[in-house]
């Protein structure tokens, strides 16, 4: 019997906690059999992620790409590379973010601009090439999945800059899951609450700061980078063909719970 063909899956911010963990719940889920690609700005750390991935699931193809994903000339030929090598793409993942904690009257120029440009233009530039890299390919369907966050769902304060860009990739996938939905392309998005990562380790380093976090979530715990990749695995999985400009909530409550 011939074997299915691997699906293709890019992964953009693959050394964070939460772009690793989706990384390691797509080869479980495809039996270690996928075709990954492993995008990050420092080669050292996905030298490391990529080769202790290799050791734990030696049957699946893995390679890496360091590049800066904000870039779009370099999002875009990169695709398309990946495209024409593969003849397909069937799922793209954004798990590029970064935090900025601070009143918007202490936010300084850079410090918004940085945060806008890291969060949304690494969401716009990832977007505009995957859907130009599925449209080229010919093919029918592929999924596209970002990362928002609760904090744009409901006020928190001291997140102006975050809140404002995580908001834009709301909007932009309403807007992109309109557009491609007659192509069978999907955009959607998960929306964490706060999640134990290497980016958050500041507040779930400093014990009064995870207590009063750790109390915003109606569920009485933060996230670990496994929830919130094991929903973007979920919006990746070909399986679920009807679901399209969703704002997945992987937050613990907190975007729509008040705790007791």
């Amino acid at each position: 019997m011939e074997q299915a063909k691997a699906r293709v899956y890019v992964i953009f911010g693959a050394t964070g906690g939460i772009g690793a963990a989706l990384a390691r719940r797509l080869l479980d889920n495809a039996g270690g059999h996928s075709q990954l690609l492993l995008v990050a700005r420092n080669e050292d750390r996905l030298n490391a992620l990529t080769g202790d991935l290799r050791n734990g699931y030696p049957a699946a193809s893995i390679e890496q790409r360091a590049l800066d994903a904000t870039d779009v000339p370099q999002v875009e030929a990169f695709l398309e590379e990946v495209a024409a090598t593969y003849g397909s793409l069937d799922g793209v993942a954004n798990c590029i973010g970064s935090i900025l904690l601070k009143p918007i009257h202490l936010t300084t120029e850079s410090e918004w601009a940085s945060t806008i440009q890291i969060n949304l233009g690494s969401a716009f530039a990832v977007t505009r090439a995957a859907v130009k890299a599925m449209i080229r390919t010919g093919q029918t369907g592929g999924s596209i999945a970002l990362v928002s966050s609760a904090a744009a769902r409901i006020g928190l304060s001291n997140h102006e800059a975050i809140a404002a860009a995580k908001g834009a990739i709301n909007g932009l996938v309403l807007s992109a899951a309109a557009s491609y939905a007659p192509r069978g392309i999907r955009v959607n998005a998960v929306a964490p609450g706060l999640v134990r990562t290497p980016m958050t380790s500041r507040i779930t380093g400093n014990e009064a700061s995870l207590k009063a976090s750790t109390a915003m979530h109606a569920l009485g715990r933060i996230g670990e980078p496994e929830d919130v990749a094991s929903g973007l695995a979920w919006l990746l999985d070909p399986a679920q063909s009807w679901v399209t400009g969703q704002i997945l909530g992987i937050d613990g409550g907190l975007g729509s719970l008040r705790g007791r």
